[in-house]
């Protein structure tokens, strides 16, 4: 009898090639990895809501009359709910485990193994990784000067090289840029499927395009409850689609893939506004603090933000993951930084509270004053 196959043999080829998606540590492990106690660590590197939900949502949560069932596979509650909540038909709308669980879903209806969809970025990372997970190739159209697209770099690349899927970001992530309307709907005329990911929106000025799926067929929005919420431990995601393109999603997704719990909460989040939008003008309003705290440190420059996070380019020859590190293990304050090419110099800094403000702005003084610490030049450990 022959020896039986090894078992990464079974798995699909162009998967054995791909790097594994890097998350960021959730509490319990920070907490043992740098010998703190999880209040002590402020956690400003995946940009979720310090303040946490509405209060309806613990009572809810702890008040569900039937976990022992399986969850509504439709979650009409929730999708008729955030129809009356955005004055959009409840049968555009398709809820998930998080808009990642969504972006995954449209990639495997749309996409054929080689397909190709275009990428801008310095961007969210999940757009690139769930086309590779898909099979899909990638097409890049780096950012310009500002984090700006670069719209005729994307026309001539959707007219020469034919994707099916341009993925857009307003608020961008990492850098909080929006996208001009002219922009968008320059790109909505090309023969090309346009997903617009509006995870930040609420902390931006501008209105949600969320309306548009109805008037443009190639337009699908992505929302989260993630952000102003404060429901990232819950993973609750929604979209607006066409119609038409709705209906296969509808037969392709799992059919239980949001909890009851998730369900609840999400319900119960929307029934105090009041509290979602305190929760956000405190956030936006301890985003133009932060930003001017930012700009009197002398190695970081700080990028105007729409969202509630604040990308900070590393200058002055230091080193950004050195900053990282020392801010981590010195301090307890965890900040974004990244391995990718685009952003190597470059730090990701969350709003928090006034006084998350206040701890990181001044361990970043600390490492600018003569005698301390200094700012530091070389990375503590290698990427």
């Amino acid at each position: 009898m022959k020896d039986a196959p090894a078992s990464e043999s079974f798995i699909r080829p162009h998967l054995r090639k791909l790097a594994a998606y890097t998350p960021i540590e959730p509490f319990e492990v920070l907490s043992k990895r740098l010998g703190r106690d999880a209040l002590d660590i402020v956690k400003l590197d995946a940009n979720e809501n310090p303040y946490g939900p509405p209060p309806e949502v613990l009572e809810a949560l702890g008040s569900m009359p039937f976990p022992n069932i399986y969850p509504d596979p439709e979650t009409r509650r929730l999708r008729a709910a955030l129809a009356e909540a955005n004055n959009i038909p409840a049968e555009n709308l398709l809820v998930g485990c998080g808009a990642d669980e969504l972006i995954d879903l449209l990639m495997r209806c749309v996409l054929e193994p080689g397909d190709l969809i275009v990428d801008c970025p310095p961007t969210f990372t999940m757009y690139a990784f769930d086309a590779a997970v898909n099979g899909a190739d990638v097409i890049t159209v780096p950012r310009l000067d500002g984090f700006r697209i670069d719209v005729p770099a994307i026309v001539e690349a959707v007219q020469q090289q034919r994707p099916k899927m341009v993925f857009l970001t307003s608020p961008n992530n990492p850098d909080g840029s929006m996208i001009a309307e002219e922009d968008l709907l320059a790109i909505l005329k090309l023969p090309v499927l346009v997903v617009l990911d509006e995870a930040y929106i609420e902390f931006s000025q501008e209105p949600s395009r969320l309306r548009w799926v109805l008037d443009h067929p190639n337009l699908v929005i992505f929302r989260t409850f993630s952000k102003s919420a404060g429901l990232a431990g819950l993973r609750v995601g929604w979209g607006a689609f066409p119609v038409n393109l709705i209906e296969y999603l509808w037969r392709a997704k799992q059919p239980y893939n949001v909890s009851v719990a998730a369900e609840t909460a999400a319900c119960a989040a929307l029934t105090n506004p009041d509290y979602l939008q305190r929760v956000r003008d405190a956030l936006v309003s301890e985003r133009q603090v932060l930003l001017e705290g930012l700009q009197e440190i002398p190695f970081l420059q700080p990028y105007p933000s729409h969202a509630n996070f604040i990308l900070c380019k590393v200058v002055r020859g230091q080193d950004a993951k050195a900053v990282k590190d020392v801010l981590a293990m010195e301090h307890g304050i965890m900040v974004r930084h990244y391995a990718k090419k685009e952003l190597s110099g470059y730090i990701r800094i969350s709003v928090g509270r006034p006084e998350d403000s206040r701890k990181l702005l001044s361990a970043l003084h600390g490492l600018c004053q003569p005698g301390g610490t200094g700012a530091p030049t070389q990375a503590i450990e290698k990427e």
